[in-house]
């Protein structure tokens, strides 16, 4: 395969992350997976050299010895020799995920990782799928945690649920607006309004342009948020502190990615597909869109009114006041 195949190794592909893996080891492993897809290919024929040889001459009963031109080939380059062609790759991680997340993670091989920054700086959404669970409340909100408190969970319903995922909704599309530094009165912002393309302009705390409940069987319930600038964790926060506004307590059991950007679970590779052959051709699938859209956000980057960027809400402000502001804001 060679340096033919390491010319096709450059840009942005999807991997499908399970749970309980570092996101680091699975770097490392896609990594060594490509060495060795890189380094199984046939090596090319030694260079011949001519070399002077001593040996018997010919056609003499005295058994005299003559130097003979021997073409013989030069082993200096052979892997057995000097070790595999190729010993390491430059490969870059997008939006990370903690251990104990599943889901889209892209990653960057050679050249593409330079286009990871655009992909910071274009904001994209990324959706998840969030478990809860009712009862239950632990020390660092997820199920495995140390367990501080148990309620009752009977008065909670879903029309209670989708009511505080509605304000929660309302507030955070408000946020967004602020932090896109967007003249509201203008045309541009009316125009991307309708697109739906505002986005903000500079690192932003976490903000959730969509959240509906896909299922709800007490004491389990399932979330599919759509959001940017998120962790795992906050993710996680945030369903402990719908569990508050719902007078109970929630924790949550699972967190997982099912699109980052333009990249989905239906492009993302599963382990078995983590080799060369597959890294390649997702590359490939992959280079339109990612010019497509790193385009885009180009083009709204420099069209945009840069004003001040607002006051970052405290990082102590929780959900209630969220919600309440939320509240008058929609009344």
């Amino acid at each position: 395969m060679g340096s033919s195949g390491l010319a096709r190794l450059h840009g942005l592909f999807a991997v499908y992350k399970p749970p309980g893996l570092k996101w680091v080891h699975l770097r490392d492993t896609v990594e060594l997976q490509l060495l060795k897809g890189l380094n199984s290919g046939k090596p090319p024929a030694p260079e011949q050299r001519v070399r002077f040889l001593l040996g018997p001459m010919e056609g003499s009963e005295e058994k005299e010895l003559t130097l003979t031109a021997t073409s013989v080939p030069t082993l200096t380059n052979h892997p057995l020799v000097c070790g595999p062609t190729f010993t390491r790759l430059k490969i870059g991680v997008g939006h990370r995920l903690d251990v104990q997340a599943s889901g889209v993670l892209v990653l960057a091989v050679g050249h593409g990782c330079r286009l990871l920054a655009d992909l910071y700086g274009a904001h994209l959404t990324k959706d998840y799928t969030v478990r809860g669970l009712l009862g239950r409340a632990t020390d660092d909100f997820r199920e495995d945690g140390r367990l501080i408190e148990k309620t009752s969970y009977d008065h909670v319903t879903r029309e209670k649920l989708d009511r505080i995922l509605s304000v929660i909704q309302g507030s955070h599309q408000k946020a967004l607006v602020t932090y896109s530094n967007l003249d509201l009165q203008s045309q541009e912002a009316y125009d991307m309004a309708v697109r739906g393309v505002i986005r903000p302009m500079s690192k932003s705390p976490m903000l959730i342009t969509g959240i509906r409940c896909l299922h709800f069987a007490p004491p389990e319930f399932l979330l599919e948020v759509q959001c940017m600038h998120e962790t795992q964790q906050l993710l996680r926060k945030l369903v402990h502190e719908i569990g508050l506004e719902l007078k109970t307590t929630t924790v949550c059991t699972q967190v997982r990615r099912t699109r980052d950007g333009f990249f989905t679970l239906d492009s993302a590779l599963l382990r078995t597909q983590w080799d060369l052959h597959s890294i390649q051709d997702a590359i490939r699938a992959a280079a339109p869109h990612v010019a497509a859209e790193l385009g885009k956000n180009l083009k709204s980057r420099l069209g945009s009114q840069q004003r001040p960027s607002p006051s970052w809400p405290r990082a102590s402000e929780d959900l209630s006041s969220t919600l309440e502001h939320g509240s008058h804001a929609g009344h």
